[in-house]
């Protein structure tokens, strides 16, 4: 098996395309589309500037361009770009922010307890 975090593992949701539900991915998974629900990936999340995801994110790392509401748990880095508008409750190791990014949330960053990284696998199954 290849590397996760591969470009050629790529998981897709283009824009005009709308899910409701679950995702769940080894790889990566980038939204250009809008999702409604819960997205987990052991890999990156790219959110384009067209995305939106109403709901709860648990990933390693997150590159932000669109719209995002609800709980963000991010392993690593979570990166906003100036176009990106997050709204809700971010729990992140490191975390970057373009001017212009809107950032209205209740944030926690630093390094993760041993009970939330065992929470955080837990959620990952």
């Amino acid at each position: 098996m290849g590397n996760l975090n591969s470009p050629e593992r790529l998981n897709r949701i283009v824009e005009g395309t709308s899910i409701e539900g679950i995702i769940t991915s080894e790889s990566n998974i980038r939204i250009d589309g809008t999702v409604k629900g819960t997205i987990s990936t052991k890999g990156r999340l790219v959110v384009g500037t067209t995305g939106i995801i109403e709901g709860d994110i648990i990933c390693q790392n997150a590159d932000i361009e669109g719209k995002v509401k609800g709980l963000m748990k991010v392993g690593e880095l979570l990166s906003l770009k100036a176009t990106a508008k997050v709204e809700g409750n971010v729990k992140t190791g490191k975390l970057s922010i373009e001017p212009g990014a809107i950032f209205a949330v209740t944030c926690a960053m630093g390094g993760v307890t041993p009970q939330e990284e065992k929470e955080y696998k837990n959620e990952e199954k």
